[in-house]
Order: C-alpha cells, then sequence, then structure tokens
C-alpha cells in the first residue's frame, strides 16, 4: 500500500470489506445524496452501532465548471482553494458532522468514494471527538485517480 497524502499523527485508516452493512450505507450515502456525479463520496457517522446521520460531497462545480486542480494536474489534497468544487467545506466527511449537529464522540466514520482523508476533514473529524475512520477494502485501487 502507498503511503497516503495526509495522516495526523497518532490516528489510522481502518478498512473493510465492500459487504460491511455500514460501508454499503456509505455506498447508498453516496448514491442518494451526492451532488457531484465525478466523484460521488458518502459518509455515514456510526455510534453504538447505529448510523446517526449521513453526508456526502454536495457540489456540482466540478460537472458545471470542470476542476482547476486536474487541469494545473495539482496533486490530491493540495491547493484546494483553486477549486470551488475541491472546498473541503463540500466533502462528505464535513458536510455529515455539520449537519448531525449533535454529539459524534466515540462515533465512528465510513466512507465510501475515497481512498484517504485530507487534512481539513481529519481537524474537523478530530474535533468532533470521531473515533475511528473506516474505508472499504481496496480504497486506493478504487478510488485513486
Amino acid at each position: 500500500m502507498s503511503t497516503l497524502p495526509y495522516l495526523p499523527e497518532g490516528r489510522e485508516i481502518l478498512y473493510v470489506d465492500p459487504d460491511d452493512k455500514f460501508m454499503m450505507a456509505a455506498e447508498k450515502a453516496a448514491e442518494d445524496l451526492s451532488s457531484d456525479n465525478a466523484h460521488p463520496t458518502g459518509v455515514v457517522i456510526v455510534q453504538d452501532g447505529v448510523v446517526i446521520g449521513r453526508g456526502a460531497n454536495v457540489s456540482t462545480y466540478h460537472e458545471d465548471q470542470g476542476c482547476r486542480r486536474k487541469e494545473l494536474n495539482i496533486p490530491t489534497g493540495e491547493q484546494y482553494e483553486l477549486c470551488e468544487g475541491c472546498d473541503p467545506a463540500n466533502h462528505a466527511e464535513q458536510v455529515a458532522i455539520f449537519r448531525l449537529q449533535e454529539s459524534c464522540k466515540n462515533a465512528d466514520i465510513y466512507l465510501w468514494g475515497h481512498w484517504w482523508c485530507c487534512e481539513s476533514c481529519w481537524t474537523t473529524m478530530i474535533d468532533a471527538n470521531i473515533k475511528n475512520v473506516y474505508l472499504v477494502e481496496g480504497a486506493e485501487a478504487k478510488f485513486k485517480k
């Protein structure tokens, strides 16, 4: 496995089977809620074995305007300010946490549609007291573009 573009000290990404019920719920969140057809990404927040929140990336900017970062071959996770569609406020992790408006203490996030989490999303998850972050097994091969 390659090195992730960002991972905070003391944190790790865990991986689950594609048939995991919470990962399937995250995939369903991407299908139901994502506004970005180029990169549909979905999240569920799970606390004590129950889904308490869902979210997805919510920008249509890439469809309408393209991605300036891609045009310039900017590496993943860098210079989000160049593209409105890449703004971290549109990322599934942050959307789910901000929409929930209740405690995420000791909750887990299941993320479908991406192979890592950016620094801004990690900061938001740590501030919200998210305990674990789960990606689908093989996420890098499946979602790295």
